[in-house]
């Protein structure tokens, strides 16, 4: 009995000691930021600022060398001299809470069965209590696009707050956007050696009429008053037409590209967003005239073609910048889950081939905001705004001065410990390490 009591306190204790920080309460009071360098995620810069935020929302954003405030006008001062606040960084097209383990099958679900799936819903597969969450936060990442995987239509997309007790109270914006992948005539194959011949699709025909098909009984159906029983596949198309939902495109070659938006536009669907999207700085006419906004791939990877310049995907962002191309960045790829949290390095990356830093800072904030929509409650540091912030000790774009400090969604103040950070310090412990 005695060896049962003292196994299962040791289980408890191991699980307690497993578990993420608990979700931060409601702002109940009032915090002032000072004398920080204040980057807006607007392209604008406040050396000396003054951030207010009362009840969750922004109320004051100034120089604090111009403006004078009343004793006691705030509960909480915290001095950021020699320290930078910015708005909270915004992954999009994520697996964040989807995956937790990617060697065990049971903790993926990222995807349906089946090829058309436009009614499954990511939001509501959403890990609250995932271990990765956390490690997120670390480095400024406070807001992700979770979206579904798989098939020609994957389904809808969810934007989510990276702190709560469940997607309930996490989801910033529920169904944002359907994600569907344009069909591919021919990929690569891959061995235990490295990659292998390129295959043909031999359902690419057929691929391509499913989608034309589906989408003109979808959009017959949402535009007809007469249907006597609802189809849940066609209501959640119905969104998409109506421009309350992005249509999100996976994409990559110019050809994929061209078809893919001569495609949406054909059913006059407002709000395109196209991802991945490596070719799309060589049709950014295209692009431009028919409003077409792009989710860049994974800025830290290799060029698609041998005759690519070695450097190409780290200057996309300025082609489309230059050309007037609404964009932002993502980590789709392996690891991804994980790898969100090198989101800031990618965007910095970038400021070293043609933007400037705040420019590459907008490609993660404001810029990623407007894109899914979010952009009037969140995404830059303006009065009215959700506070979502966080302060760092150095440039959050630098892997070397990224030191998140202290973070804020919506006003609440985050606990930043996660279990990379406890295991950091035990294994310190252990080897005599300060």
């Amino acid at each position: 009995m005695k060896n049962k009591f003292l196994f299962c306190f040791c289980f408890s204790f191991l699980g307690l000691q497993a578990q993420n920080p608990y979700p931060a309460p409601a702002q109940s009071k009032s915090i002032l930021i000072l004398n920080g360098t204040a980057h807006l995620g607007n392209g604008k810069v406040i050396e000396n600022s003054a951030i207010g935020f009362k009840n969750g929302k922004i109320v004051l954003i100034a120089d604090a060398t111009t403006i004078r405030l009343a004793k006691g006008a705030y509960d909480t001062t915290i001095n950021a001299y020699g320290k930078q606040v910015y708005p909270g960084f915004i992954a999009t097209n994520t697996t964040l809470g989807l995956i937790e383990v990617e060697a065990v099958r049971a903790t993926i679900d990222e995807r349906e069965t089946g090829t058309l799936n436009p009614n499954v819903r990511a939001g509501i597969s959403f890990n609250s209590d995932s271990k990765v969450l956390p490690t997120m936060r670390t480095n400024g990442v406070l807001i992700a696009q979770v979206a579904p995987r798989g098939g020609l239509i994957a389904g809808t997309s969810t934007i989510f707050n990276l702190d709560g007790w469940n997607w309930e109270d996490m989801a910033l914006k529920m169904d944002d956007g359907m994600y569907m992948s344009w069909p591919k005539q021919s990929s690569r194959s891959f061995t235990d050696d490295g990659p292998g011949p390129v295959v043909q699709n031999n359902d690419f025909a057929k691929q391509i009429s499913d989608l034309h098909k589906f989408f003109a009984d979808a959009k017959s159906y949402c535009e007809s008053d007469k249907s006597e029983e609802k189809n849940i596949r066609f209501e959640a198309l119905r969104k998409v037409f109506t421009g309350q939902e992005n249509l999100y495109i996976r994409a990559d070659n110019v050809k994929e590209i061209t078809e893919s938006v001569d495609f949406a536009k054909s059913f006059n669907i407002p709000h395109i967003v196209l991802v991945g999207a490596g070719d799309s700085w060589m049709v950014t006419p295209l692009l431009k005239s028919a409003n077409v906004s792009v989710i860049l791939g994974r800025i830290h990877s290799l060029p698609e073609k041998n005759d690519d310049d070695v450097d190409l995907p780290f200057k996309v962002p300025f082609l489309l910048h230059q050309a007037g191309i609404p964009y932002c960045l993502n980590q789709e790829g392996d690891q991804e889950f994980h790898q969100n949290r090198n989101l800031p390095f990618n965007a910095g990356t970038t400021a070293a081939y043609g933007l400037t830093k705040e420019e590459a800072l907008m490609s993660i904030t404001l810029e990623a905001a407007k894109i899914l929509g979010i952009d009037k409650t969140t995404g830059s540091l303006e009065e009215g705004k959700d506070a979502t912030l966080f302060i760092s000790a150095g440039d959050a774009l630098d892997m070397r001065t990224n030191k998140v400090e202290a973070a804020f969604i919506q006003g609440r103040m985050l606990d930043m410990n996660n279990e990379q950070a406890a295991l950091y310090e035990r294994y310190k412990k252990k080897y005599g390490q300060k």
